[in-house]
């Protein structure tokens, strides 16, 4: 059998590592995850990491192996996966991948084209105007050069729009130009499920999450992190709005509601980058695992 690498996508809270898990179980093999929050140690509660007793059911790479202190791109990750993948492949003949992050899946799938070296006083001049002006000149100018890359970038990450924008301005060209300009061969098969569910589901499942992670902790989490709040790592929903809050900008029922209208936020622009896909396969979210395995097995026998 060719080797094939099973790619479970979909929003947050949808219920992707319990699916990867059941399908890793069925074909004997490790998990490969794609959720760039959950790289670092330090952010536990707030990335909803899989529990212990998922991480000891299936062998996890990439979960906490990175520190928050830590530089680590995109590219520095593809490169890890791709490295990590050949040695699963050589011990089976499937392994699984599953995250939220479409940019790094898209990375391990497609291959990420380099980036232009820009000059590092856009860079400078970009941060100046964001102290002086904030979030929303960013915005503007981001959707004024690049509206692709506008419809999916995190609105509230000023680290990730300020590398596009700098992009844009230095190369004359928008920054969602040079991502997956043209795909990398593969040694694997790419067999892609994504889980969905209505609005209102996915809506209702973020909130009860966020709940969740408020009763497990997640307020002493943030309040550990917060010196180091201006690391890129915490530029991220769950954190950003409970710093408000230490700060005296926000009540703290303000501040978890906030979370869970961003994390809302969050889960649509996952569901636009993916459904670009037309190789992906969509299930609901509440399809036995059964029917989503017989249909991999349909898949792979495609490719014996």
């Amino acid at each position: 059998m060719a080797k094939s690498l099973i790619t479970i996508v979909g929003p947050t809270a949808i219920g992707k590592t319990a699916m990867s898990i059941e399908v890793a179980k069925h074909f004997s093999c490790e998990i490969l995850s794609c959720d760039s929050r959950q790289f670092f140690k330090e952010m536990r509660i707030g990335t909803a990491v899989p529990s212990e007793a998922e991480l000891q059911s299936v062998t996890h790479h990439f979960i906490h192996n990175k520190s928050i202190f830590d530089a680590y791109t995109v590219g520095d990750f593809e490169k890890e996966a791709i490295a990590t993948l050949d040695e699963l492949l050589r011990k089976s003949d499937v392994a699984v991948m599953t995250g939220g992050s479409g940019l790094y899946v898209d990375a391990v799938l497609n291959g990420f084209d380099d980036f232009p070296e820009i000059d590092p006083e856009i860079r400078n001049a970009l941060a100046t105007k964001y102290n002086e002006l904030g979030m929303a000149f960013l915005q503007e100018q981001l959707l004024a050069l690049d509206p692709d890359y506008f419809l999916t970038v995190d609105k509230g990450n000023p680290q990730r729009m300020m590398r596009a924008l700098e992009v844009c301005i230095g190369t004359g060209t928008p920054y969602s130009h040079f991502l997956r300009r043209k795909s990398t061969q593969r040694t694997f098969n790419k067999i892609l499920i994504g889980l969905d569910a209505d609005r209102e589901v996915i809506y209702d499942r973020i909130n009860r999450r966020v709940d969740i992670m408020m009763q497990q902790g997640l307020l002493a989490e943030a309040e550990r992190l917060y010196p180091q709040r201006n690391l890129n790592a915490l530029q991220t929903v769950g954190y950003r709005e409970l710093f408000d809050f230490f700060e005296g900008k926000t009540e703290l029922d303000f501040a978890v509601s906030e979370i869970k209208k961003n994390t809302r936020r969050f889960a649509k622009r996952q569901l636009t980058w993916f459904r670009r896909s037309a190789d992906t396969k969509w299930f609901d979210y509440n399809t036995d695992p059964a029917e989503i395995i017989a249909y991999i097995e349909g898949q792979l026998t495609l490719h014996i």
